[in-house]
C-alpha cells in the first residue's frame, strides 16, 4: 500500500529534478540577459519540486489513516453487502432481457433493500422497489419514448 501511495509523489520529484537539470543545461541567450531563457523553466521546475516534496510528506502522513479506513471497511457487514450487491447485479444483468425491465428491476431493488434494511422494514422495501421501478419505467418508456425490454 505504501508503494502505491508514495509512487506518484516520488515520480513527480524525479520528474521535476530531471526538468530542473535539463533547464540548467539550456543554452544562454546571445542578446540581453544571458540567463533570461533560464528563469522560467528553472522557476517552474523548482516550484514543481517543492510541491512534490510537500505532496510526498502529505501522503506519508496519510498512510496510517488510509490503512485504518480500509480496516474499518473490511469489518462488520460491509464486505457481505459488497459481495451481495455484486451478485445481485450479475443476476439482474442475466434476467433483465428474459423477464423485462420492470419485473427484473423490482426484484433487484427488492433484494438490495431487504439486504440493507432487513425484514423489519418489509413494507417500505416493497413500496420503494415497486414505485421506483414503475416511475423509472414510466419516465423512460412513456415520457422519453425509450424502448425498454
Amino acid at each position: 500500500m505504501k508503494a502505491i501511495k508514495l509512487g506518484m509523489p516520488i515520480f513527480l520529484i524525479l520528474l521535476s529534478l530531471s526538468f530542473l537539470i535539463g533547464s540548467m543545461n539550456l543554452p544562454k541567450a546571445n542578446l540581453g540577459n544571458p540567463n533570461g531563457p533560464l528563469y522560467f523553466p528553472i522557476g517552474l521546475s523548482a516550484f514543481m519540486l517543492i510541491f512534490s516534496i510537500f505532496y510526498l510528506f502529505q501522503e506519508w502522513k496519510n498512510i496510517n489513516r488510509a490503512n485504518m479506513d480500509i480496516k474499518l471497511l473490511l469489518e462488520g457487514r460491509t464486505p457481505k453487502l459488497i459481495v451481495l450487491t455484486v451478485v445481485y447485479g450479475a443476476i439482474y444483468a442475466l434476467i433483465f432481457e428474459r423477464i423485462g425491465f420492470l419485473l427484473s428491476t423490482i426484484l433487484f431493488l427488492g433484494a438490495l433493500l431487504f439486504t440493507v434494511n432487513g425484514i423489519k422494514k418489509a413494507v417500505v422495501n416493497v413500496i420503494v422497489a415497486i414505485s421506483f421501478s414503475f416511475l423509472s419505467w414510466y419516465a423512460f418508456s412513456v415520457l422519453l419514448g425509450v424502448s425498454l425490454p
